[in-house]
């Protein structure tokens, strides 16, 4: 038997270059299941993203999955794509189980919360607004922090500053005053330790979303990263949210550790595979 993909709508494209497609997954002809594959708008043409996978039940088990997977891999290399990547829910096992045979390796983790009580912060702690003055150099460091990630990831510089700028533009565009945002600085004793910004209100996700946690590299090692956790709880609460998410890097295992000893589970897996 031959597992193919055939084409299920036309390609769509983006003013900007980008792809989507939708495709059956076909055994001789006879569809069992589909696919939809799409450059990945965050990261430019030449990352893909295999979006959705899914084999009928009554196939299943038989390979199917894997084949369409492979498939799905030439048809992201005929786009030009240098990498795939694709998300699966950390309770999905048979389906973490396939990225993992087929080569992918895990980039990071979304994690979430459910919040109830707000956490009382270490003594010696006081939080404060970024304010007005405040702002500019705080979003040049922020930002800076989010080129470097896009970088180490394989975009170009230019292109990861780019879509840096865009991306804040899009999310702050009213600076410390956007709704459903808080922007704190964290001190210690008197003394600036680090810095939170928090969506208290994501429109994508349920609850708020924590975008960026900054201790001072003089500062850490002392458990101010955690404060600002809590802090960032605090504020979710206060605004009436009971559910807090985040994404954190495979890589950055004291991160991964502080989010797990906070209470902080796996919702999702983000993997990638470089398609040489």
């Amino acid at each position: 038997m031959t597992t193919t993909l055939r084409p299920a709508a036309a390609e769509q494209r983006t003013e900007h270059g980008g792809r989507s497609r939708p495709y059956e997954v076909c055994v001789n002809s006879r569809p069992v299941g589909g696919i939809q594959l799409a450059t990945d708008d965050r990261f430019g043409t030449r990352v893909g993203r295999i979006v959705r996978l899914h084999i009928d039940e009554a196939d299943r088990h038989r390979g199917r999955g894997t084949v369409a997977a492979l498939a799905a891999e030439e048809v992201l290399r005929g786009w030009g794509c240098s990498r795939a990547e694709l998300s699966v829910p950390a309770a999905a096992g048979p389906a973490l189980g396939l990225a993992t045979a087929l080569g992918y390796a895990e980039r990071g983790r979304g994690m979430a919360k459910a919040l109830t009580t707000a956490p009382d912060l270490p003594a010696g702690s006081a939080v404060r607004p970024i304010g007005a003055a405040e702002y500019p150099a705080w979003e040049a460091t922020a930002q800076e922090g989010y080129v470097q990630s896009l970088v180490e990831r394989g975009m170009g510089r230019a292109e990861a500053r780019a879509k840096a700028e865009a991306d804040n533009a899009a999310a702050l565009p009213d600076g410390p005053d956007t709704a459903h945002t808080a922007l704190r600085f964290l001190a210690h004793d008197g003394v600036d330790v680090g810095a939170l910004w928090v969506r208290l209100r994501d429109p994508e996700r349920q609850g708020g979303f924590v975008f960026d946690v900054e201790v001072d590299p003089a500062h850490r090692g002392r458990g101010h990263g955690r404060t600002l956790m809590l802090v960032a709880e605090r504020e979710c609460l206060a605004a009436g949210v009971d559910r807090i998410a985040l994404n954190v890097f495979a890589d950055n295992t004291p991160a991964l550790r502080l989010y797990e000893s906070l209470g902080y589970e796996a919702t999702d897996i983000h993997f990638y595979k470089p398609l040489l």
